[in-house]
Parts: C-alpha cells; structure tokens; sequence
C-alpha cells in the first residue's frame, strides 16, 4: 500500500476554499497549547478554528488544569486571521482509564496510544456533527514521535462512524514540530516531557533514570 502524504492532501482542500473564497469551520481536538501552536498559526488563515481540550488522558487533575490554562492563554494571546474560539470538556479520568484497562504496561506508541487517540477522537467527531463543524483534526500529527499515517486512518475511520469530515494533516511537515517549538519559546509556554498519562509518565522518569545510572 503507498503511503500517503497528508500535508498535500491538506494542500488540496485548502486550495479549493482559497480558490472559491470559503472559510470552513473546524473542530480541532488539541492536545497541549505547545502542540497547537504551530496548527493553530497554520490554519487559523484558512478555517474558522474552535479548539477542543478533551484530554481525560491527562494524568491528574492539576496538571490537566495547568495545561488547559496554557491552552487557553495561548487562544487570547494568539493574533489570528480568523477568531479562534475554545471549547472545554469535563475532566474525567475514568474514561481513559477505561479504554487502557490491560494496556497499562504498553509503551508509547503502542496499543494503550491507539485506544487513547481513537476516544479522543470520537468525542471531537461526535461534537462536530453535532455542532455543525465542516471538518475535526487533531494536533497530535505534530508530534515527531506518532504515526501520521495511524492518526488519519483513525480519523477517517471516525469521520465515517459520525459522518463528519476528517481533516487529513501531517503538522510536523514542513518544519511545523520546528516552528511550534519556536512558538513555544515565543509565548513561554508550558512544555511538559511526557505525552499527559500516568503510564507515559512513568516511562519517562523510568528512561531519565536509566539514563542517569
């Protein structure tokens, strides 16, 4: 099977907004301020963005709230084309806990990640045709260390379940994981070193100890 390049097919369909002067509406589910930095300065001059921060992932509740107010500070901060706007969820752990039941020891990347993305997905989906929205997306493509190609296969997948459009996207492309860290910089945002859940964070400090023997 080839592999596809998101980045033009994203390419495509902006064209074709750009061309017949439309601006879509998008939902886009957000993983961290960091990470939607760069999606954020990218899109926000194509789509009418409303930011979603569904993340029962987070591994409590004081770091889910430290990383929702950077979201937050990040949207009022942001100089945008288009107004972004915010959308929260109820912090719920229970729901990640759920779908990572017999995955607790998987590594990154692996099994626990994949049922993790696909709740979080799902919930995006079901809001946007709900609500309306053109298009859902996530930012978690921006991330050097998870499969693109995973990420928009799930995405498409849900698109189908809720018959909604799935915005197809590769952020790390062309310099974006880059530029979101510059970003980052920019607006001195938090940036934490682990991906949000109890097993990442564990990992984590289990690999810089390992590291420090």
């Amino acid at each position: 099977m080839n592999k596809i390049n998101y980045q033009k097919e994203l390419d495509k369909i902006i064209d074709k907004y750009k061309r017949e002067d439309i601006t879509p509406s998008l939902l886009l589910h957000s993983c961290c301020a960091p990470c939607s930095s760069y999606v954020i300065e990218y899109l926000s001059d194509y789509f009418n963005i409303t930011v979603l921060y569904y993340n029962p992932n987070i591994s409590d509740r004081n770091e889910y709230e430290k990383r929702k107010a950077e979201q937050i500070r990040l949207i009022n901060s942001f100089k945008s084309k288009n107004k972004v706007r915010f959308i929260d969820c109820e912090y719920d752990s229970n729901e990640f806990f759920s779908i990572a039941k017999g995955y607790e020891h998987c590594r990154e990347n692996g099994e626990r990640c994949l049922r993790c993305y696909r709740l979080r997905l799902e919930k995006t989906a079901s809001l946007a045709k709900e609500m309306g929205f053109d298009y859902f997306c996530t930012t978690l493509s921006i991330s050097p260390l998870k499969n693109a190609q995973t990420i928009n296969e799930i995405g498409q997948e849900t698109a189908l379940k809720y018959s909604v459009l799935w915005l197809p996207s590769d952020f790390k492309k062309r310099n974006g994981y880059k530029r979101s860290v510059e970003l980052s910089r920019q607006f001195n945002l938090y940036r934490q070193n682990y991906c949000g859940c109890v097993y990442s964070k564990r990992q984590q400090n289990a690999d810089e100890e390992k590291n420090d023997e």
